[in-house]
């Protein structure tokens, strides 16, 4: 095929984006065939801005058997991730999912275990701020491992700043039965994601977290989290949506080398010893190692969501390499839950024994009490520019 017939299952905030990008020729390998949503406003909003030649569909799955499509992107609520990237799977659709991969690791694992059986389809998660040239360079530098070990890190990313205007524009948006969850399932999981991949997989979490604090909703708007790392590390993770004018600082101190990504870019102090060998060997009681800067080469490249897609259409067409394979969405939910789970319970959350029924089982609790606002005036924002991450 010369180009990718695609079409976008949920055309509100994030589907109406990629929609616009495709539309707009940004992703060249694709051409948009087809959207389908529930809602008519959307679908009316679609013929006026997409035009005819693109076909609208009052269902996912009308759309997934019409032929019309080679490939899909799937942007409506947490829930249904799973749900429709599993229908596309077994049609021979290749899939894009939004982020997060679902609300519950449980729902996410039958995921990928369905991805596993058909292999020939390309799988991937929109992961886009991987795509940024800071953290793909800390990322570079960590796991080369020039630096010698992890030892701590911290990541305080406030900056997912809402307006209660944000949460009102629609009924099913921060509320446990809709959504599953707040910061963590909904902005965070960039983060959460950019943590692991660029430090490995915590083995332990504790969290404390507040639920409609800032705000008037049922989920976590402010999180302060403490995890280990198999190699003793600690890590420290605070994020919310009620800072107005947070701030998003990650640094990573490891034996020879501390880093720091912020508004800056990205600042690395190499030490002229390693720590441990500096301790083991200095005399002066209130010594300290010697370092210096050094000078970082960025590319500067910063492509976002567009880069995951060109990337998705490399993939398909000449097999090349994805931003975030689809089952590399578990991990960073791996770490949401286990947060949820120690909040929920009050305990240290051990991520070799997490327990995915307990943590189904407290959601469902939830679930069961969850309400939905009424007389809710449904919005479909621009979301371009909203978000964090050294911008």
């Amino acid at each position: 095929m010369e180009k990718i017939r695609l079409g976008i299952i949920g055309i509100g905030n994030m589907g109406s984006g990629h929609a616009k990008r495709i539309a707009e020729g940004n992703c060249p390998d694709f051409v948009l065939s087809a959207v389908a949503d529930i809602n008519p406003k959307r679908l009316e909003w679609a013929k006026n801005e997409l035009g005819e030649s693109v076909k609208k569909f009052d269902s996912a799955e009308a759309m997934l058997d019409s032929k019309e499509i080679d490939a899909c992107i799937v942007a409506v609520p947490h829930y249904d991730h799973p749900k429709y990237v599993i229908e596309c799977l077994e049609r021979g659709i290749h899939v894009m999912c939004e982020k997060p991969a679902g609300v519950y690791t449980k729902q996410v694992r039958e995921m990928n275990e369905v991805a596993k059986k058909h292999p020939d389809v390309v799988f991937g998660m929109m992961f886009n701020q991987r795509t940024n040239c800071v953290y793909k360079k800390m990322r570079e530098l960590v796991q080369s491992g020039d630096f010698g070990q992890i030892r701590r890190t911290n990541w305080i990313i406030t900056d997912w700043y809402r307006p209660q205007a944000y949460f009102d524009s629609g009924s099913w948006r921060a509320t446990w039965s809709g959504e599953g969850g707040g910061v963590l399932l909904n902005q965070a999981p960039h983060n959460l994601d950019l943590w692991q991949w660029i430090c490995g997989m915590p083995s332990k979490i504790s969290a404390r977290m507040k639920f409609g604090k800032w705000h008037d909703i049922e989920v976590e708007d402010d999180v302060t989290a403490y995890c280990e790392y198999p190699n003793g590390a600690t890590g420290v993770f605070i994020t919310t949506t009620g800072d107005a004018k947070g701030t998003n600082r990650f640094e990573i101190q490891l034996d020879r080398a501390r880093m720091i990504a912020d508004y800056s870019g990205l600042s690395v102090l190499e030490f002229d010893m390693p720590e441990p060998e500096f301790s083991r060997t200095n005399k002066i009681p209130f010594g300290n190692v010697g370092a210096h800067e050094l000078k970082i080469e960025l590319d500067g490249a910063n492509p976002q969501h567009d880069g995951v897609l060109r990337a998705w259409g490399g993939a398909i067409l000449r097999g090349e390499p994805l931003v975030a394979h689809g089952s590399e969405g578990i991990f960073g939910l791996t770490i949401s839950n286990a947060m949820h789970l120690s909040a929920w319970t009050g305990r240290e959350v051990d991520l070799a024994e997490f327990d995915e029924d307990l943590f189904y089982d407290e959601l469902k609790k939830r679930i069961a009490v969850s309400r939905r606002k009424e007389n809710v005036v449904e919005q479909v924002a621009d979301t371009s520019g909203t978000y964090a991450g050294n911008k």
